[in-house]
């Protein structure tokens, strides 16, 4: 169990929660925080193996169930939470957390390419957010949660589709947590920065064979001597502080985009 497991042990008994992108990396592990606290949790992914990961955390004595969705359909997106609708009438909580990263130089990034990457990252977030307000308003109030990144606070070189989609997801959250403050809806955005998962993977080799002749590991270590506190971040780092925001003791935080990326971003 993390410390914000152990922390909020049972704060979310009885609280209906949504996590998009959560078949694997931070998306599960915020899954399976906010079920360890005592949420019913529907885990949401494109990738079929989100029924698995939502079995698993049954099997741990959790409360989860998991669909099969392309967040980038409106129809599909209408349809899910139709069937939160259906199977709960409210909810406490969403998550957006599905996003996808390429990395490229312009002259390769089709304009294609960068409409996918915010269709997915922020248009996203945006449909699932929509569909979700009637039931958050149903439940008196909650809290939206949207993935951010470091990127949402400084663009990186090869990724200028990617900064888009997270700078546009801070903007759009701050937005909506005014629309939304009145009906007791608050929302918020997380930076995460280096993560131990499978996309950060990826961006080690893709950035370090552009920026230099690095071996696989090299560039994202030199990165990480970087950091202030000298680690990337667990998956669960992330989940922990969205617990915090969720939670009765975030009640009082809106429009806000949180890093949490160990001193890597300082503002």
């Amino acid at each position: 169990m993390s410390a914000g497991s152990a922390i909020f042990a049972g704060h979310f008994a009885g609280r209906r929660v949504v996590v998009t992108g959560a078949a694997r990396g931070i998306g599960l592990g915020i899954a399976q925080a906010f079920a360890s606290c005592g949420a019913a949790v529907l885990l949401l992914d494109r990738d079929p193996g989100v029924a698995e990961a939502a079995t698993e955390l049954v099997s741990q004595g959790l409360e989860a169930s998991a669909a099969v969705v392309d967040l980038t359909d409106d129809a599909e997106v209408k349809a899910v939470f139709a069937g939160v609708r259906e199977r709960w009438g409210a909810l406490d909580v969403l998550v957006n957390n599905a996003g996808i990263i390429t990395i490229s130089e312009i002259e390769n990034l089709s304009t294609a390419d960068f409409a996918r990457v915010l269709a997915v990252n922020t248009t996203a977030a945006f449909a699932a957010t929509r569909e979700a307000v009637p039931l958050l308003r149903a439940a008196g109030g909650g809290s939206v949660l949207n993935a951010s990144s470091g990127q949402g606070r400084q663009g990186f070189i090869y990724t200028p589709h990617y900064a888009a989609s997270k700078m546009g997801v801070i903007g759009m959250s701050q937005s909506l947590a005014k629309e939304l403050a009145p009906d007791g809806i608050r929302v918020n955005c997380y930076c995460p920065g280096i993560v131990e998962t499978e996309m950060w993977a990826y961006n080690d080799s893709e950035w370090g064979r552009r920026l230099g002749d690095y071996r696989p590991g090299e560039l994202i270590a030199e990165w990480i001597a970087d950091i202030p506190l000298k680690r990337p971040a667990a998956v669960a780092d992330v989940a922990n502080l969205l617990l915090f925001l969720a939670s009765d003791a975030g009640s009082y935080i809106t429009g806000q985009a949180i890093n949490v990326d160990g001193g890597m971003f300082m503002s």
